[in-house]
């Protein structure tokens, strides 16, 4: 996982309320306590973002509402170093350059029986739960249907009924269009 997608999780978790702190980020990505802290830093220094440290929490907040920035991405760059957008640079942006906004990740519950196929999905999953299911996260809606398409077993999407019904249609699409005459 890259810095940006930390950062997001950062995020996400200090806006619920939370409390994440630098172990709780080392464990989540699997990266030194040193990198974990060195992410916070960058949060509070270079994106300004107003947190703090409450020590009985043991857990960082916000002390204001805050939001992430806008950053720069190549749509075709999936490891992109991202930079942080100013009002001058935002006026000088290239055609082939698109504005994303970090973005709090989508999430699923995927329930697959065979534990070597739930595996391939390690990247996305944040949680296990009971009867096979693994709780998901991600950024780019095509990328995880191509990975859960792209697992060698039979899943079944639990949650959200948007994306299941995106995955059936989809799939409906390309038997009728695969049907010989």
């Amino acid at each position: 996982m890259n810095a940006n997608t930390r950062i997001q999780w950062l995020h996400k978790k200090i806006s619920m309320n939370s409390y994440p702190n630098a172990q709780r980020l080392a464990e989540r990505f699997g990266i030194s306590h040193r990198q974990a802290q060195r992410d916070l830093d960058y949060l509070r220094r270079e994106l300004e973002a107003p947190i703090d440290y409450d020590k009985s929490r043991k857990g960082f907040y916000y002390t204001a509402p805050f939001s992430l920035p806008l950053l720069l991405t190549s749509d075709n760059d999936e490891l992109y170093i991202p930079e942080i957008l100013t009002v001058k640079n935002r006026q000088e942006l290239a055609a082939d350059e698109s504005i994303i906004q970090m973005q709090i990740p989508y999430s699923a519950t995927v329930e697959i029986p065979n534990k070597l196929a739930a595996m391939e999905l390690n990247a996305y999953v944040i949680a296990k739960e009971p009867h096979n299911r693994y709780v998901c996260e991600f950024h780019s809606i095509e990328k995880f249907i191509g990975r859960l398409l792209s697992v060698d077993a039979d899943f079944r999407l639990v949650e959200p009924a948007w994306l299941r019904d995106r995955i059936v249609s989809s799939a409906h699409r390309v038997l009728k269009n695969n049907e010989e005459e």
